[in-house]
């Protein structure tokens, strides 16, 4: 887990794209939204690392969002993730948690009114809403159910001042779920 930790010693203390948090404190608010919420240890950990690929070197990304954080950052975490060993769940629960984003807009107006501006900006930049083909494809993804829970969780950490236990709780949390996919 040092190459994770290493992430987040990196980038971890920068802003986390137009909201009131840093990258950290909005993962380590996400983990614990999923933990409250009695999300299994998986879940709970894809929820800490849902937006690692922001946080990877620049020479792996995409492209940038205009100051809202890199391009596919979605697939390039779980990649990575994968790369280290990590359970294909967590791998889909993080390189869809954007598409859930896409559904949820498609699906639900009132959804739409309720993003931040930040997430407004990078639905732009991530294909804005699904069309009906891509809502019927992505009902089928046997993790649907727990993407759209991350996908809440992600909207509500961003809470300044949150207490939330430390990374290095949630970095074993993440070792024992990579330690039980090997």
């Amino acid at each position: 887990m040092q190459v994770i930790a290493d992430l987040f010693a990196q980038g971890g203390q920068d802003a986390y794209y137009g909201e009131p948090v840093t990258q950290i404190e909005h993962a380590l608010q996400c983990a614990y939204l999923a933990e409250k919420a009695g999300a299994d240890e998986e879940t709970i950990v894809a929820a800490f690392l849902h937006d690692i690929g922001h946080l990877l070197p620049p020479d792996l990304a995409n492209g940038y969002m205009d100051g809202y954080g890199t391009v596919d950052h979605e697939r390039l975490g779980a990649d990575y993730l994968r790369e280290l060993g990590f359970s294909e769940k967590v791998a889909q629960l993080i390189e869809h948690h954007v598409n859930a984003k896409r559904y949820l807009v498609y699906k639900n107006a009132a959804y739409f009114d309720r993003l931040s501006e930040a997430s407004l900006k990078t639905l732009e930049f991530q294909g804005g809403p699904m069309n009906v083909g891509e809502a019927l494809a992505f009902e089928t993804n046997p993790y649907f159910r727990e993407i759209l829970q991350v996908r809440g969780w992600d909207e509500q950490a961003k809470i300044p001042g949150l207490p939330t236990p430390d990374m290095a709780y949630y970095l074993a949390m993440a070792q024992r779920v990579e330690n039980s996919a090997n």
